[in-house]
């Protein structure tokens, strides 16, 4: 998992292919006034803006997750949200089983840790990490950006 400043994005652009890309989108659009939904903005990359209340710790821990496929890029835009996150090889109860068609899997275990992040802040959550976000106070805003691997 990496935790930084959008400013900071381009230190990150050699770690995969579409990281630039994803991060030049940003770059390029007022991103506070990005609509709702989910939408492809180039090969193998996907962006969806999420906005919808704060959960507590408890609630937000059963969607504790991670993906086989994609890399997420989480950024805040209207926060600050705080997530909860673990080691995928230190998770050892599963919560179902892994769904191929929606990239995800889901665990009972509890969080190892959880940080906060500010508007225009960024996480890179990698296939090894188990995270959930929108815990926090009041309507957040977010971007997920979808990097396929």
């Amino acid at each position: 998992m990496i935790l930084d400043s959008l400013q900071n994005a381009a230190k990150y652009y050699g770690l995969h292919p579409n990281f630039k890309k994803a991060f030049d989108y940003i770059n390029e659009n007022n991103i506070e006034n990005l609509e709702e939904g989910a939408f492809e903005i180039g090969e193998g990359l996907k962006l969806i803006v999420i906005v919808g209340q704060g959960n507590t710790k408890e609630e937000a821990v059963k969607g504790f997750e991670c993906h086989d496929k994609n890399i997420d890029i989480q950024i805040s835009i209207k926060g600050p949200e705080t997530f909860a996150w673990k080691p995928r090889e230190k998770c050892v109860n599963p919560n179902g089983d892994y769904s191929d068609e929606k990239d995800v899997r889901f665990f009972h275990d509890a969080p190892d840790t959880f940080f906060e992040m500010q508007e225009k802040q960024f996480a890179i959550l990698f296939p090894e990490d188990v995270h959930t976000a929108m815990i926090g106070e009041g309507i957040l805003k977010k971007i997920v950006i979808k990097v396929k691997i």
